[in-house]
């Protein structure tokens, strides 16, 4: 039985060195596949909500930017500054559900086993969902569907 520098897979084994250079190939080649389609699939992500009382209507895309807002009537009867913060909690709304859809989307496409991926998967977390400001105004923190309760 031969093993050693000359056989057995040893380091002088030509044909050993070539089956690991051809697997080490296969799996970055993979790699750059699976990171591509991922890629794809995160520029395409756009993610539309409406608040719970339906004043408005967010379209964000997948770095958390607002493309598109639509205002529904209702905003007429309640105070500017319930409909703008409506619109602020709707787009932080979308923003969570990118950052939920792009971790499926990362965990689907490259896993979540490598660093790399750990690595997106934690800033895009980080980007798109900020620590929460206690100051500011949460659902059910005044705007019961009628109207503002102070």
């Amino acid at each position: 039985m031969e093993t050693g520098a000359l056989g057995g897979g040893g380091i002088l084994d030509p044909e050993g060195a070539m089956d690991r250079m051809r697997a080490w190939k296969g799996r970055i080649d993979k790699l750059a596949a699976d990171t591509r389609v991922m890629s794809e699939r995160l520029d395409a992500l756009r993610v539309t909500v409406a608040d719970e009382h339906n004043l408005c209507e967010v379209t964000v895309d997948n770095t958390g930017a607002l493309l598109d807002l639509t205002l529904h009537r209702g905003i007429q009867r309640v105070a500017p500054d319930v409909v703008a913060r409506t619109i602020m909690e709707t787009i932080r709304t979308a923003k969570g559900q990118v950052a939920d859809r792009s971790q499926e989307i990362i965990a689907e496409t490259v896993g979540t086993e490598s660093a790399a991926a750990r690595a997106i998967a934690e800033r895009v977390d980080r980007k798109l969902r900020p620590e929460p400001d206690p100051d500011e105004w949460g659902p059910g923190a005044g705007y019961d569907g009628h109207g503002w309760r102070g």
